[in-house]
């Protein structure tokens, strides 16, 4: 081979090397740190000046869930109550609920209320968040008694 092909060859593959390097330092950085998100503006309606509308207090309805109870796993039978801030999920410290699995991720999933309704979303986990059988894409709503997996724990939202 030439010299000029196997410098080619060497600078490609020098390329390949830091790519993936670059990519093992994101992954890391965001199970440490948890998905970077972007602010997006919210729209003027319904504010006065720029400031944040008060908080309405919550509600409860009759067939809404009152707990988050873990079925499976190390902390099996820990129950947390429901309020209407959302739950974050998670090997982190700062996490609401904190689970040392091997399979979790610093933050892992939220499950947060709207409209009534608990829906769950993977944090953009390594190893993904099952509702029931079905891996998660995109938020879901959470029916009550309907399993949350993460790694080797299982959450149930319980009246």
């Amino acid at each position: 081979m030439s010299e000029l092909t196997l410098l080619l060859i060497k600078l490609a593959f020098l390329a390949v090397l830091w790519l993936f390097i670059i990519m093992a330092v994101g992954v890391i950085r965001t199970d440490l740190f948890g998905p970077a998100t972007s602010k997006k503006r919210s729209s003027a309606r319904g504010r006065e000046a720029g400031r944040p509308r008060p908080a309405r207090p919550a509600r409860r309805r009759r067939n809404e869930p009152r707990s988050l109870v873990i079925v499976k796993g190390p902390l099996a039978g820990t129950s947390i109550d429901l309020t209407s801030q959302p739950i974050i999920i998670g090997r982190a410290k700062d996490s609401t609920l904190v689970i040392n699995d091997d399979y979790a991720s610093g933050r892992h999933a939220r499950l947060f209320p709207d409209n009534g309704r608990w829906i769950v979303e993977d944090l953009g986990s390594t190893n993904g968040t099952y509702l029931g059988q079905s891996r998660l894409t995109r938020p879901q709503p959470v029916s009550i008694g309907q399993p949350i997996r993460i790694g080797k724990t299982v959450l149930e939202l319980r009246k």
